[in-house]
């Protein structure tokens, strides 16, 4: 399962979405899906999953487009890759959470694409643009390496 996390109407912060709308159609057998809500909802979302691609952009303070690579499965998304969120709950926090309660996939694969602008609007910068292909095709390898077995 491949889950994009992100608000649309918070520039930067719908890059998650971006991928996961890129990588819609394009990955057989593989759930694509959006989140929008709050991250806990999350727990919910990749119920059943064995394997899980998570993408939402972070703020780190990293230069614009920058992507981070994280094997969340054994062990915790770093706190400062999530500085700046428009989230109650964070996508850390609702990992975690998950970890504790026993309801995250064995195989977690988080992707954070370095925002430059939060602010209201709508459109990604320059970099972040460039960053979400970069990432969905990537996410889209490793996901046909995972589902053929090799």
């Amino acid at each position: 399962m491949v889950i994009g996390v992100g608000n649309p109407w918070r520039r930067d912060d719908a890059a998650g979405l971006a991928v996961a709308g890129r990588l819609r159609g394009r990955l057989a057998g593989t759930e694509v899906r959006e989140c929008e809500g709050e991250p806990a909802g999350l727990i919910d979302a990749w119920e059943g999953a064995d394997s899980l691609w998570l993408v939402d952009a972070v703020s780190s303070g990293a230069p614009p487009g920058t992507v981070h690579r994280i094997d969340a499965g054994g062990r915790a998304l770093p706190a400062d890759l999530f500085r700046a969120s428009t989230h109650h709950l964070g996508l850390a926090d609702a990992v975690e959470l998950a970890r504790a309660l026993g309801r995250l996939p064995a195989r977690v694969v988080f992707y954070g694409i370095e925002g430059e602008s939060f602010d209201a609007g709508q459109g990604l910068t320059t970099d972040v643009a460039g960053a979400v292909e970069c990432v969905a095709q990537t996410v889209q390898e490793e996901v046909e390496r995972c589902t053929s077995g090799s």
